[in-house]
Parts: structure tokens; C-alpha cells; sequence
């Protein structure tokens, strides 16, 4: 993450300001309002925080103190700190500031990915790093802009689709992503029913299947999760039948973690739970590598004749 170097304090007008980052922020006009009546019973209690970028002081965090003071009679200046960055870095700053006084919203995070990726030519590694984040974040936040048609952004922008869903949305092409946005809206589907829906239609081999999908979500879930599991195959021997259920049960696992590691789960964590899943994590490393290669040597043994 991106040290950050701080300059003086000091009072600029309101006009001196500029709000072009402001693209990268939701505003809700309850917050603003509230805002606006903090600063007509209290004052500006902290200041906000500016770069000068190109000759242009440019607002990085005080959006809603901006706003507010706009209103507020008699208030022209805003009490501002200098933030000593270039253009990426203060970018950046507009996450990692913002993110101390709230949950910043995916889509805004994902306005800055997009930024720093393809406006201002970051690789998606030195993107993460100035924002204290894996790279595979980086590129599932770039997905949501890049991968997610623009009515699924604007519910997400609206707080209509949660980040989780707007995830799972992106596994699918855009037409697909359209319907199932109608079908989860019209049958008000849950986020792990909206996942099971994306995953039946991603199988789905025909036309016919899909509209049923979209056309009954919950009764072909009920019909997918009702098909028969084989117990026991006469095929096999004893060992091998107890051997092929435990594979099942593995697999069946460890697909649920990499749909949680691909789409759903990380963005939901918070910085305290980091070291006591690392051991957890670092032995699953271990371990699959160790199942890994110990299957490839039991798939050539099996190909002998």
C-alpha cells in the first residue's frame, strides 16, 4: 500500500476545489443532508483532503463537507490538508481514505481499479499494491465494470444487486446476465439462489433448458438438487465404492471453495481475520499440491496396461 506524504493545512475557497474525482464516489443525498445539518450545528470538525494534480487542488476525501458547505449560509472556505501524491497515487487515496470512515462500495472501487488500470496504465499487480490488495481483487473489481452490463451497474450503484450477485452475474455473457437480472427481480431470489440459477445455466446445454431456468428458477433448482446420487456402483469393489464417495465428498468441497475464492467470498472478509486463516489456508496449499501430485501418479498408474 502506497505511503502517503502530507503537506501543510489550510483554508481554500470552495471554488479553489476542484471535484473532478468526484466520479469516483457514490453521493446519497441522505448523507449529504446529514452532512449539511452536522455543519450548521457543529462547524467543519476535520478537513478535508486535497492534491494538487496538474495545477488543480483535487478533492479526495470531503465529497459530502464539499456538498454540504455549498448549502450552509455563509460558509465559503473548507479547512483542507495537502496530500503530497501524483495523479495514480491520489486515486489510490480516494479508496484507502474513504475506506477509514466507511465500507467503500464495490462500484467504487471498482471506478478506481478501472482508473489506475486503464486510464492511467497500471499493471493490475502494481494497481493492488498501492492499494493494499491482492491482484486477483483487482481483477474481479475491474470484472464489474468490464464484465457486467450497464443495467446490472447501475442496480449495483443503487444498492439493487449486492456485490456477491453482481460477482456471479459476471460468470455469464451479458444477454444471460439481462434475464437472469428480470428472473431474480421478478421471482425475488436469493443470493445463494441467484448462484445456484448462474450455475444451472452455465450447464444448461439448450435454449429449452435455459428458459425453464429463467422461466422457474426454484423448481429447477428443486429438480437439480433431487437427481439421484449413485451410492454404490456394482462395477466397483468395496474399497473402490468407499473411495469413490470420499472423492465425491472432496470435490464436491473443494468446488464450493474455489466458487468462494473466485467470485463470492474475499471481499466479505476484514483485516482481523487474515492471521488466523492464514495457517488454514497455507496448510490447503500444501495439502492440494500434495493430493495433486500424488493423483497424477495414480492416473498414469491406472493408464497401464
Amino acid at each position: 500500500m502506497a505511503r502517503y506524504q502530507w503537506g501543510a493545512t489550510e483554508s481554500l475557497a470552495l471554488e479553489e476545489i476542484d471535484l473532478g474525482f468526484r466520479r469516483y464516489r457514490l453521493q446519497p443525498k441522505e448523507a449529504e443532508e446529514a452532512m449539511l445539518r452536522s455543519l450548521r450545528r457543529y462547524g467543519q470538525l476535520s478537513p478535508v483532503v486535497v492534491c494538487e494534480v496538474e495545477g488543480r487542488w483535487m478533492l479526495l476525501d470531503g465529497f459530502k463537507r464539499h456538498a454540504a458547505a455549498r448549502q450552509a449560509p455563509g460558509m465559503h472556505t473548507l479547512w483542507t490538508r495537502r496530500l503530497e501524491a501524483d495523479a495514480s497515487t491520489a486515486k489510490a487515496a480516494i479508496y484507502t481514505l474513504n475506506a477509514l470512515s466507511r465500507p467503500v462500495q464495490a462500484l467504487e472501487e471498482a471506478w478506481i481499479v478501472h482508473a489506475l488500470v486503464r486510464e492511467d496504465g497500471l499493471s493490475q499487480p502494481a494497481a493492488a499494491e498501492l492499494l493494499g490488495r491482492h491482484k486477483s481483487w483487482v481483477c474481479r473489481r475491474l470484472a464489474l465494470l468490464e464484465k457486467l452490463t450497464p443495467e446490472a451497474r447501475e442496480d449495483l450503484g443503487l444498492g439493487l444487486v449486492s456485490p456477491t450477485a453482481a460477482r456471479q452475474l459476471t460468470r455469464l455473457p451479458a444477454g444471460n446476465q439481462v434475464d437472469v437480472l428480470a428472473t431474480a427481480r421478478r421471482e425475488n431470489l436469493t443470493a445463494e439462489e441467484l448462484r445456484g440459477v448462474v450455475d444451472l445455466l452455465l450447464i444448461a446445454g439448450t435454449q429449452e433448458k435455459q428458459r425453464f431456468i429463467l422461466d422457474k428458477p426454484r423448481q429447477a433448482l428443486r429438480e437439480n438438487q433431487a437427481l439421484p446420487a449413485r451410492s454404490w456402483d456394482p462395477r466397483m469393489s468395496p474399497a473402490g465404492n468407499h473411495i469413490s464417495r470420499r472423492l465425491a465428498k472432496l470435490l464436491e468441497l473443494l468446488g464450493g471453495m474455489q466458487s468462494w475464492l473466485r467470485y463470492g467470498g474475499r471481499g466479505v472478509l476484514e483485516l482481523r481475520d487474515r492471521e488466523p486463516l492464514r495457517p488454514g489456508f497455507q496448510r490447503l496449499l500444501e495439502e492440494t499440491r500434495g493430493v495433486a501430485e500424488l493423483s497424477e501418479d495414480f492416473l498414469r498408474e491406472l493408464h497401464l496396461p
